[in-house]
């Protein structure tokens, strides 16, 4: 992920202070342990101010508006007590080539400060920290004590101390090339270390795309540029100090990430703050993405892998209690011929009393007739107690095996992260779980249950006539477009006896669904379920009002009568590409 630097901080800066100075802090929401949203409202607009200190993706912007679950983090109600009412004056550096934002908040534009609020984009050492006028600590995000830094503290009720001075260099227009160039070449090495080493301000990316620039290769060593090359370079560094001097900066996509100089840009972008909120809300969503993938997948396959064991088991012991019949068989031979037993036999052949074929009888020689017929008689009695009971336990297993194997197949639905709604599937999918009592995970409440119980994030498409087609992402999903957005004109669609995705063919009074809506249908829905990969799927299609769910069953169940049935070619979806 790339981190912001000196040049996109000063960039960001100076865009919020063009448009969001002074403004009144109306409400601080805190999405997760690293982020802040504070929300501003000028003469002309509202915002959100975002602010971050995540190891690998601090940085300050104005984003998108928060999601209206709860808060429950502590150090946003902090800060909202604090700062609630008071106007942001002022957006300024605590000192030259410092990544250290120091944002002031007064009664009115014009007083003096009675709160600093500021913010640390320095990587894994990021932090918040909120001061009064005295520069008293308030408040932090990040609590630092002697145990976890020797060198600077971060303690509520301490002063605020400001991390230690760079040693680099201050990088100047005013420096001549030559002396530039004997800076940089005093110690022979790499281009892009080198300068690292000598100057404040720099970062990886933002040398790599210098040297780009200027038609280097960022790793050549100093001792084996040309005259011309320091030229074409120096050129280039003047050009980095000119925007930051005169605020004039480009933000536009690069191969990789991200620029706001003109070097390497692929697609220009209108705003700074709209480029760095795209960014880091998709690589970290991207990383949430993967992670809660992969502990869903493995959790899943943990608990499916119990249950099938456990399937089995009462499985093997219903096959058992299939030959109950045959222990009543031999007790009744060994009583209608007693007479032909023999004290101390281990064995007797009797005839069957239909067939008359010779049926072989193992017997306890310790025991008389009667007491070995009365042992056959009470095994077949605990063979049929034994079916009585498991029975319904094997039931239950299937049960919660088809229901977990929907959840399975959901999840392989959704299987690379493109938008927003892929993540917040995924989370209602955890969220779900956490409620069918399958995770416990006290500390994840992203989202209300009013929220999620509302989620209206389908996938969606147009059928050939028009006609719209909304699928679910989820169980949750599932239910609230079977049970609650599905109208009595509409079509309901989900392959037969298959986990997969519940589909709706949307239909207004009086339309007619054409043959090839019908067959769009039925390929989406073969496509999202479990048998994608095959070429033929049954299909089932009715009208919602034939649809039930029974009492008590777990999200995403249902039971469908006056099916008709359709072949879904999940391969032709494969092949179009398609993708809401």
């Amino acid at each position: 992920m790339q981190p912001v630097d000196f040049t996109t901080l000063t960039a960001a800066c100076s865009e919020i202070r063009t448009g969001w100075l002074p403004s009144r802090l109306e409400q601080v929401y805190q999405r997760d342990r690293y982020t802040i949203a504070i929300a501003l409202r000028t003469l002309k607009t509202r915002g959100w101010l975002e602010i971050s200190w995540h190891p690998q993706g601090a940085r300050i912007h104005i984003g998108s508006p928060p999601p209206r679950s709860p808060d429950t983090f502590t150090f946003s109600q902090q800060l909202v007590h604090q700062l609630g009412g008071l106007a942001l004056v002022e957006i300024q550096a605590i000192a030259p080539w410092e990544r250290v934002i120091d944002l002031q908040f007064a009664r009115r534009p014009g007083e003096s400060a009675l709160y600093h609020l500021y913010v640390e984009i320095m990587g894994k050492f990021s932090n918040v920290i909120l001061t009064d006028a005295n520069n008293q600590i308030i408040t932090v995000a990040h609590q630092v004590g002697q145990q976890k830094s020797s060198v600077r503290t971060l303690l509520t009720g301490q002063s605020y101390e400001t991390p230690p001075n760079q040693t680099a260099a201050i990088p100047s227009l005013n420096e001549s090339q030559e002396r530039w160039q004997e800076r940089v070449s005093l110690v022979p090495g790499a281009i892009k270390r080198q300068l690292l080493k000598t100057y404040r301000g720099l970062s990886p990316v933002l040398l790599e795309l210098m040297a780009q620039a200027a038609g280097l290769d960022s790793e050549a060593n100093t001792d084996t540029l040309k005259p011309e090359d320091w030229l074409f370079l120096f050129q280039r560094w003047q050009e980095w100090l000119e925007a930051l001097e005169s605020d004039n900066f480009y933000p536009a996509w690069t191969k990789t990430g991200y620029t706001v100089l003109p070097w390497g840009a692929v697609e220009p972008v209108k705003t700074i703050q709209e480029i760095l909120n795209r960014y880091y809300t998709d690589q970290l969503n991207l990383q949430i993405f993967s992670q809660l993938r992969h502990q869903l997948t493995q959790k899943l396959n943990n608990i499916l892998e119990k249950l099938r064991l456990k399937g089995k088991t009462f499985s093997d012991r219903l096959q058992q209690s299939d030959n109950a019949d045959e222990y009543r068989q031999k007790a009744d031979l060994l009583m209608a011929y007693l007479q032909e037993w023999q004290p101390g036999m281990q064995k007797i052949t009797l005839a069957d009393f239909e067939t008359g074929k010779p049926i072989a009888i193992a017997l306890a020689p310790d025991k008389n007739a009667v007491q070995n017929a009365q042992s056959f008689y009470k095994q077949n009695q605990k063979l049929k107690r034994a079916r009585t009971a498991v029975e319904p336990l094997l039931a239950e297993v299937k049960a919660e095996i088809d229901y977990l194997e929907q959840v399975e197949a959901a999840i392989s639905q959704i299987d690379n992260y493109q938008t927003p709604e892929d993540l917040e599937a995924l989370e209602e999918i955890r969220e779900e779980l956490v409620q069918q009592k399958y995770l416990d995970d006290p500390e994840y409440r992203s989202r209300s249950t009013l929220e999620i119980d509302g989620s209206t994030n389908f996938y969606r498409y147009r059928s050939p006539s028009g006609f719209e087609v909304l699928i679910g992402r989820n169980n949750r999903q599932n239910d609230q477009l079977t049970w609650r957005v599905a109208g009595d004109y509409d079509l309901w669609f989900h392959a037969q006896e298959i986990p997969g995705s519940h589909l709706l063919l949307r239909l207004t009074p009086g339309a007619f669904a054409e043959e090839a809506d019908l067959q769009y249908a039925a390929n989406l829905a073969a496509y999202y379920s479990r048998a994608r990969q095959s070429d033929q799927v049954p299909i089932v299609y009715t009208q919602p009002k034939h649809l039930y769910k029974p009492k008590g069953a777990k999200p995403g169940i249902v039971i469908y009568k006056q099916e008709r049935i359709l072949w879904g070619q999940p391969r032709l979806v494969r092949e179009l590409g398609v993708r809401s």
